[in-house]
């Protein structure tokens, strides 16, 4: 297992990044590594963003120094959503077969976690949100047809998208993580667009479902001080409560986003006139 620390930085310091800095910051490069579960601790809530890509034998869900307890799920809460080929998630001994796009929910208090592959020749590709509990809810295993389906955007805006809330309080119990998939329609380019700010909770964006030449052009920053990341095929980007997430596609893309903060009141959004963008 790998870990890796990022810090919160400021719009102030964000406004003098370059290229590098923004990219080192906030962008997370290489969450899937076969046979390897990769972390990165974010101090955004506190939130972990990792990825497992179990091959021959099965990966182990650990805990770290970093999280500071003796099982990963002492005090935190974990959503595991698999954009790979089948698997099976085990968790105290409870086996969850686990498809692609289905969403894996387990509470705090949960010993032991292990990630299987159904096939080395197509492992499934785990990626998981974990944020602070403080409450054991029920595990919980939900499909795209048990997610709430929402159907956003107009042609003419080039912003079509279907938006499906997995762990959300009308789908599934948890403390604080809130977790879903958007898609992104054929022949529109635009996420979250307009754009919104929502300064009681940060998010995670992971692009997936994307060419090997097709980028995002994800927007960042403070409404007047924007600045763009160029982001390829499962790829993550971090946005604290300050800083609008928003993006263009060159191609077809999805994403996996997901809350974590103060409240999980999805319509909790702090919209942005366009005319204010800058």
């Amino acid at each position: 297992m790998t870990i890796e620390i990022r810090q919160v930085c400021s719009p102030a310091e964000t406004k003098s990044f370059d290229t590098k800095k923004l990219r080192e910051n906030y962008l997370i490069v290489d969450i899937f590594r076969t046979g390897k579960v990769t972390m990165v601790y974010s101090h955004l809530d506190r939130t972990i963003v990792g990825g497992a890509v179990p091959k021959q034998a099965g990966l182990a869900l650990t805990s770290c120094k970093q999280v500071g307890s003796k099982n990963f799920l002492d005090r935190r809460e974990v959503g595991i959503i698999n954009i790979g080929g089948a698997g099976t998630i085990t968790a105290d001994g409870k086996d969850f077969a686990v498809d692609a796009l289905d969403c894996l929910y387990l509470p705090m208090g949960i010993e032991t976690v292990t990630f299987t592959s159904n096939s080395a020749a197509t492992p499934a590709y785990f990626y998981f949100i974990s944020t602070p509990a403080h409450h054991a809810h029920t595990a919980k295993k939900i499909t795209p047809k048990d997610a709430n389906k929402l159907e956003l955007g107009c042609q003419s805006d080039a912003n079509v998208r279907v938006l499906r809330q997995y762990i959300h309080p009308e789908v599934c119990d948890s403390c604080q993580l809130v977790m879903g998939i958007t898609t992104i329609a054929d022949g529109s380019i635009w996420n979250t667009m307009p754009c919104h700010t929502h300064d009681r909770r940060s998010e995670v964006y992971l692009y997936f479902d994307m060419t090997e030449d097709t980028r995002v052009f994800h927007l960042m920053g403070e409404p007047t001080e924007t600045r763009h990341l160029v982001v390829a095929n499962e790829q993550a980007i971090l946005s604290p409560g300050w800083s609008i997430h928003s993006g263009a596609g060159t191609g077809r893309y999805s994403f996996i986003w997901s809350m974590a903060g103060d409240n999980q009141d999805f319509t909790d959004m702090d919209f942005v006139a366009m005319d204010e963008l800058r």
